[in-house]
């Protein structure tokens, strides 16, 4: 049979190997290279060879080529054929593969990414017995750390004897970037001991990882040494150096490792840049643009986005646009990183035509691109906006991540909008995101914001995964949504399986302030100190649970404690004393705060407006309504001018409250006219009532506290048919009146009592105690304020009825079960009537005790027959 020059190839070296036959095939005598129809990469390595016809004096010089396998296994390498050069080794004896053949192939396949053809050349490497040396063993820990097995890259780098600095940097670098930093320091401590050379790579990276520890101390001593080794003036030793110290809130140190440097590269300017911006001194960053542009120096990628990141930090919209043009200029429009940092930087300057521009002219979109858009409509409030751009993004087919839900749910959450809130966390079910725990604590945040407290705790009883912020977020919902023993129940559960964090104090003390519940409020105390929670937040929290329990002094006490004090810190002090009725002491406080450096704002004046109306400092409340105006340049709102009227109306200046009102250059809500309202009660000004009841009305006509006050107001002024009247349209509305009740805790328990309520276990024992009190009232004249008892009969059953008031009940309980020495508190939930006034006024007189009550309104401290008050209430 003739041969072909087509089919003519070299003779097989071992007939019997069956793994060859992959390679060759035996065709009568002779042996022919079959096509592959994957590759054609063989062809030019065999487009050299001219045909021959085999004899037997040629036998050893072609089995001597055939046998070559590491230079045609290094050949398939340079080529990147992965796929024949791992058939060749396969086939290979042990003793025709050099060491190098295999780092070779382990290298191709670290380029590839094959972890699979990688653990295939490491078995045969075992098979054959192969000597790991340096080279093969740092090879192999390549490739498995390249390929994502740290692991197995471990194992084999911990049995190898010798190992050079790459290999040691290459470790310590792969845990650095999978976050594994302290296992990164152990290497580089490792490292030193065994006396390995270290290079800059070395300190590059173990100050990135002490600066992501945050171990200030550690990277000092690091510094010191590679000074030591004469690394000082290492241009990426130094580069490094900065961004730790930026890291560390180390600006100034930062900035004198950067003035010192001779030798600045590109990355150097950009460590100053982004330094200065994360510590929130962006101005600064400009700044050094600025110094970089005037020298010349080039500008790169990471550049402009830092700079643009401190624009939007700033919201310097013009200089934001002038390094956009910039970066035009220099071809970044391109690229996807910048514009994503672009469009939030529109965005957060409030330009959002502009972010709409970017968004729309970008070649590629990414979810982050997305999620800027919906973030800007977010941070202006518009989650129609972010809604609508939700939408959107399902149209085109792109799915959101977990980024650009939650950031919509803030959306829904900071305006209050339940039914976009809704429409997201449908979304949320379609697209199977209800296992995500980051999704879940921001849907059960937008449902607690939102007021629909069983929605979020739907959330909540449904996750399968719960952690502390979970918890929080319902804890502080309940907080915040009234819902006291509701929060204290939870925060009981949570305490059993899971430890609570400084946040979790900060969200429970309030629901103690709220029922005034001293003894539970101590207990959380108590954990708070044994924990060391050192938290602003909790300590204005406590602050505000022991002004509100009607403890002021403890309050101040902790106040005084606070080294630095911020603005809510001063806020609800002043908020404390007004509301204990010691507005002298809440003036003093809020010029302290102002001697301190810290302006007021709009809450701060409405504190402050609120003690000297509940004080009756009606001149004081005039200037600090002026200061706040002309002064600190704040335009007063219904609060604040609520404030004015209920100061006008208390102190006895109704016509003045009115004209106050009718001069108003906002519209007056029922708030406002209420005060004055209640101002026509205590002065029975029954004409003006009846005048500014059409008023509130009119704003509020389905509250019937309101109707129950002008009620009041016709019943104190013995005006018995319009009582009458009123009450027949309180009926024909279907509206109802909050029940009066007032609560005292005894021994770690709440006691309830309800007006006229005679259904509690000690009700005799407390009639008997409130009949002994009434008859030595009446002995040292004192008699019973019966037009507060608001029924139409004889003085004997007003009397009678206003022995049943609740915070007469509490009161008299207290003197049953609390020890002579302790102070009776008790909370109402309606303002105190004049009688029970008058009695605790006089309890606190004959007993020697001293009593606080709580009302919806304010405090009141009676001693020595005196209240805190002095009236004004």
């Amino acid at each position: 049979m003739a041969i072909t020059a087509s089919n003519l190839c070299f003779p097989s070296l071992n007939q019997n190997q069956s793994r060859k036959e992959n390679f060759f095939k035996s065709q009568n005598g002779y042996f022919i290279h079959k096509p592959s129809s994957k590759t054609t990469l063989l062809s030019p390595f065999f487009s050299s060879c001219t045909p021959t016809q085999i004899s037997a004096l040629s036998t050893t010089t072609i089995e001597q080529q055939a046998t070559d396998y590491n230079g045609r296994i290094s050949q398939f390498c340079r080529l990147g054929n992965l796929q024949n050069a791992m058939e060749l080794l396969c086939m290979a004896e042990k003793s025709e593969l050099e060491s190098k053949t295999y780092c070779l192939v382990l290298q191709l396949c670290a380029d590839l990414k094959s972890l699979k053809d990688g653990k295939k050349v490491h078995s045969v490497i075992n098979s054959n017995d192969v000597v790991v040396d340096e080279a093969l063993g740092s090879k192999l820990v390549f490739f498995y750390v390249t390929c994502g097995n740290l692991k197995e890259g471990r194992r084999i780098f911990d049995n190898m004897a010798e190992k050079k600095v790459f290999l040691w940097n290459l470790m310590a670098n792969e845990y650095a970037k999978v976050g594994d930093y302290k296992e990164s320091m152990n290497l580089f401590k490792k490292m030193v001991e065994t006396g390995s050379e270290l290079n800059s790579h070395a300190f590059s990276c173990v100050l990135k990882c002490l600066a992501a520890l945050g171990d200030l101390t550690e990277g000092e001593c690091v510094h010191g040494y590679l000074l030591k080794l004469g690394f000082g003036r290492c241009n990426s030793v130094v580069n490094s150096l900065v961004a730790f110290y930026f890291k560390g809130k180390r600006v100034e140190n930062a900035y004198k490792l950067f003035d010192e440097l001779s030798d600045r590269d590109v990355i150097s300017w950009n460590s100053m840049i982004s330094g200065y911006v994360a510590n929130g001194l962006a101005e600064k960053g400009m700044e050094v643009f600025k110094e970089m542009l005037c020298l010349g120096i080039d500008v790169d990628l990471a550049t402009v986005v830092s700079v643009l990141v401190g624009c939007a930090n700033l919201g310097t919209l013009s200089f934001g646009k002038v390094v956009h043009g910039l970066s035009i200029k220099a071809s970044f429009e391109r690229k996807l990183r910048f514009n994503n940092t672009l469009l939030d930087m529109y965005s957060k300057c409030g330009d959002m035509d502009g972010a709409l521009r970017v968004f729309e002219k970008m070649g590629e979109r990414s979810v982050v691109s997305w999620t800027s858009m919906i973030a800007g409509y977010t941070r202006s409030g518009q989650s129609d906006g972010a809604i609508r751009w939700l939408r959107q993004m399902e149209r085109e087919g792109v799915k959101l991540d977990a980024v650009a839900i939650t950031s919509i749910l803030h959306a829904c959450a900071r305006n209050g909008s339940l039914e976009n809130g809704k429409d997201v966390h449908d979304y949320i079910k379609a697209n199977d995101m209800e296992s995500n725990l980051f999704v879940c604590n921001a849907l059960m945040d937008m449902y607690a914001k939102c007021g629909s407290m069983e929605d979020a705790n739907s959330v909540f009883s449904q996750m399968t995964v719960k952690d502390v912020i979970s918890w929080n977020t319902m804890i502080g919902g309940y907080s915040k949504n009234c819902l006291p023993n509701e929060a204290l129940e939870l925060f009981a559960a949570m305490i059993e399986g899971l430890k609570p964090d400084s946040r979790t104090m900060a969200c429970i003390l309030p629901a103690c302030a709220s029922l005034a519940a001293l003894e539970r409020g101590k207990e959380i105390h108590g954990h708070i100190l044994r924990n060391g929670y050192s938290d602003q937040h909790v300590a204005n929290a406590l602050v505000d649970l022991y002004v509100k329990c009607g403890v002021l002094s403890l309050a101040r006490l902790l106040f005084d404690m606070i080294s630095s004090k911020d603005l809510v810190s001063w806020t609800v002090m002043i908020a404390g004393y007004g509301m204990h009725g010691f507005g002298k002491e809440a003036i003093a406080t809020f010029n302290e705060m102002r001697n301190a450096g810290i302006e007021p704002d709009e809450v701060s004046f409405i504190s402050i407006l609120y003690a000297c109306s509940h004080s009756g400092l009606i001149e004081e409340g005039g200037r600090f309504f002026n200061i706040m105006r002309y002064d600190c340049n704040i335009e007063p709102k219904l609060e604040h001018y609520a404030c004015m009227v209920d100061l006008l109306s208390r102190t006895g200046n109704l016509s003045k409250a009115y004209k106050f009102i009718e001069r108003m250059p906002i519209e007056p809500d029922a708030t406002i006219w209420g005060s004055l309202l209640c101002g026509c009660r205590t002065y029975l000004d029954v004409e003006l009532a009846e005048k500014v009841a059409e008023h509130v009305f009119e704003l509020e006509p389905e509250n019937t506290g309101y109707y129950v006050l002008l009620a009041n107001i016709y019943a104190e002024a013995e005006k018995w048919e319009e009582v009458k009247k009123l009450r027949e349209k309180i009926g024909r509305r279907g509206l109802r009146k909050n029940p009066g009740c007032s609560w005292i805790e005894t021994k770690g328990k709440v006691n309830v009592f309800v007006a006229g309520d005679s259904s509690h276990p000690q009700t005799k024992n407390i009639e008997s105690i409130l009949r002994k009190l009434r008859r030595k009232m009446k002995e040292e004249g004192y008699y019973p304020k019966t037009k507060y008892a608001l029924i139409n009969a004889d003085d004997r059953q007003k009397e009678v009825a206003l022995c049943g008031h609740s915070e007469k009940l509490a009161m008299a309980y207290g003197l049953l079960r609390l020890p002579p020495n302790k102070t009776i508190r008790v909370t109402k939930n309606l303002r105190i009537c004049g009688d029970c006034h008058e009695m605790a006024k006089f309890i606190s007189k004959e007993t020697g005790r001293e009593i606080v009550v709580r009302d919806s309104n304010r405090f009141h401290q009676f001693k020595d027959g005196h209240c805190s008050c002095r009236g004004f209430w």
